[in-house]
Formats: C-alpha cells, structure tokens, sequence
C-alpha cells in the first residue's frame, strides 16, 4: 500500500512560487498554489537578468530554454552627454517577468494553481498546517511556502519582529517597443546593458524578450529621504499610501512629470527618450528586509518573503528559485520530518541570503551614495559570488 499523498500549499503564485511548487512536485508532493490575485500575473513586461538558478528546472526536466532570454554583447558605460565612457564584453542573458511567467505556467498548469485566493494566515501542530482563507475556507496540508513577496503575510506570521529598512532611495521603471524609439537611440543601445553612472543616482537600460514585440527595458536610481518626501512619492492617484511600489497607471501624473522633466536635464539622449516614451513608468522603493529564521515548524518562507535584496546584484528572482530548488531537495524522501529537514534547509538558505544581501548593500551605497562605483567597474551581478550569472551561451536559446 502506497503512503498517503503529502500535501503543501504555497502561498503566494509568483516566480518563487511557481518554482517551489514545480520542484516540490517533482519530489512527489501533491501541490496547490494560491494567488490572491483574480486574474494571471501576466503582462509585467519588468527586465530580469537571468541566472542559471532561475532556469535550473526547465534545463533539468524540460531540456530546453528556447526562448527564454536574450543576450547582449557588450556592458556599455555613457556619459552624461551620451559618450560611450566604457565598453566591455557582456556575458549576460535579460529576459522579463512575463516571459518566465508564462513559461512556469505551462510547466506548473493551472488546475492546481487558485486565483482569487487571499491567505489570511496559517496554524499549525505536531502533524498537519491548517491555511486559512479569506473566504472563510481552510485548506489542511502537511507543509505551507510562504513565497507572498516582501509584504508577505507569513513572515508577519512567524517572525512579527522582522522589519524591512529603507535603503534611501526608489527605481523608477519602464519600457518602451524597441522599433518605436529613434534610430539614434536604437544604435546607441542596440546589443548591450548600458549604464549611466551619475553623482548619488545611476540609470540602466537592456533588452528584453515578450510576448508581443521587442522592448527595452530601463531603471533610474534616485535618492528619496525617508518621511514626507518618500510619503508623497509612494501615494497614488486615489490617496493611498503605497508601502513598496506603485504600479503603472497609479503614479500620480505631477510626479511622472518631473520624472520627465529632470531626466531631460540630467541623463544621456537615450535615456531620456526613453523615459519620454514611457506611457506610465512606475516606481518602486528600496528596502532590506533580514529575518532570523526561514522556518518555523512546518512552515518556511522562500524568497522576498524571507529576505529581499537591493536590486543591483540581479540575484532576487535567482534567489528565490535556488530557495524552492533546495526545498524539494531536502524534502524527497517519503519518510522525511518535514520539521527537522527544514530546519537543515533554512541553515544553508540562510547562508546564502545573507551573503547576497551584504553585496546588495554594498553595491547600492557604492553607487548611490560613495559615489566609488567607477565607470568600467564589473557588474555585481550574481547569487552565491559575483559573476555566477553568466548563462551556458546555449541555455537561452
């Protein structure tokens, strides 16, 4: 007789998400992901460089990653009147958050992957979890992946101490179709990530993959104070105070004005076409967040909802799926502890997330602050050291 279906419930149907319940499956557990959004997380055309943690289970299961991503040449350094300042060769792959969406999609499916379920928090015992559900339901389950992002309910839940800290400043965001920018910034960007390193501020510009056409994907650094001025900033058009990001369409337009305005002052031509041709940039702040445990009985927090990094060692969503691929290693066996395996899981995760995240920091006050980020410095891109991101040059293709 064959034991009894072990059953997890991943809270949370983002990339973290999707990437533990996959190799949580593949490890023989029966999986539901619950995503509190009514609808698919398509659409976000946001740039991610790829690293080989984020794409480990479709080299592995699928044996293929056509498609994926989208290699650059060259890392290109511009001045701030638009001179070409460095030039080195790139081994890096970009790709977008709607790109890897839909790819874990089709591998996860979506029977077992519930919209329009909210998760208002969980208990637990010695033998099952209980979660539960904004509309009244509880879902019983041997194991519960909080992977709810940086606002996330679970760490709430389990480590109520735990506190993001701001880090001084905000990215502000967007894309733009390739074919409809000039020719002259086409050439300017065409085949490379190009920064713009400017006094306690820098701008970056790549190529990404989508569903539809091309884009060009950018991000600007600017130093916001912490109180009223980061306040007014993270208030969208109906008044409500935005505790992380402000999505498109939500920015309140006297700020997307200015935006426009000091990026025609301040940044290269081809950064600032590209922040003139945004319809609706958006605009996140930037915060640490550190916990002192990633689990807690028979619960665990993968990703962002345990700790979430500054963007600029393009380590968070390769984080995240080197959290849900160790997880389903550490919980193969049928006859496993769930407990104890993940406390042996947390220990190594831990390690890691704390090593990425003092390089996050590093970074980012080198470059926003120090001002000893150098034009022609390599990039910190990477999860377990500096450099791991460079892709097998066959694996996006």
């Amino acid at each position: 007789m064959s034991p009894p279906a072990r059953r997890v419930v991943v809270v949370g149907g983002s990339l973290g998400g999707l990437s533990a319940a996959l190799w949580l499956r593949d490890a023989g557990w029966e999986v539901d992901v619950c995503e509190r959004s009514p609808v698919p997380l398509e659409g976000q055309g946001a740039g991610i460089v790829l690293n080989p943690a984020t794409i480990r289970w479709f080299v592995d299961k699928e044996r293929k990653t056509g498609e994926l991503g989208h290699s650059a040449r060259f890392v290109r350094y511009m001045d701030a009147d638009g001179n070409l300042a460095a030039e080195l060769v790139s081994p890096f792959t970009f790709t977008s958050y709607d790109t890897l969406y839909r790819r874990f999609m089709a591998a996860f499916g979506r029977s077992r992957y519930h919209l329009s379920e909210e998760v208002l928090g969980a208990e637990q015992d010695d033998r099952s979890a209980v979660v539960h559900l904004a509309s009244g339901e509880a879902r019983e389950c041997d194991l519960v992946v909080w992977a709810d992002g940086i606002r996330s309910t679970g760490r709430r839940q389990l480590i109520p101490e735990a506190e993001g800290s701001y880090a001084g400043y905000v990215g502000w965001r967007g894309t733009v179709v390739r074919s409809e920018l000039s020719e002259s910034t086409r050439r300017a960007l065409h085949d490379a990530i190009t920064y713009c390193v400017l006094p306690n501020s820098h701008t970056i510009a790549y190529p990404i993959p989508s569903s539809q056409t091309p884009l060009m994907n950018w991000l600007w650094y600017r130093n916001v104070k912490f109180g009223r001025d980061l306040d007014m900033l993270m208030t969208d058009v109906d008044g409500s105070r935005r505790e992380v990001s402000v999505p498109p369409g939500s920015v309140v337009p006297e700020y997307i004005a200015e935006l426009r305005e000091a990026s025609e002052r301040l940044l290269p031509g081809p950064f600032a076409e590209l922040v003139r041709r945004t319809e609706q940039p958006f605009l996140q702040a930037i915060y640490d967040v550190d916990v002192a445990r990633m689990a807690v009985g028979r619960m665990c927090l993968v990703g962002d909802a345990a700790v979430a990094l500054r963007p600029h060692p393009a380590a968070g969503s390769a984080k995240a799926a080197e959290d849900g691929y160790q997880l389903g290693a550490a919980l193969r066996e049928t006859d496993v502890v769930v407990a104890r395996a993940l406390q042996g899981w947390q220990a190594r995760q831990l390690e890691l997330a704390r090593s990425v995240l003092a390089r996050s920091r590093e970074s980012g006050d080198r470059v926003q602050f120090t001002g000893s980020w150098r034009v022609g410095d390599p990039l910190p891109y990477g999860l377990y050291e500096q450099g791991d991101s460079i892709m097998d040059a066959g694996s996006s293709r």
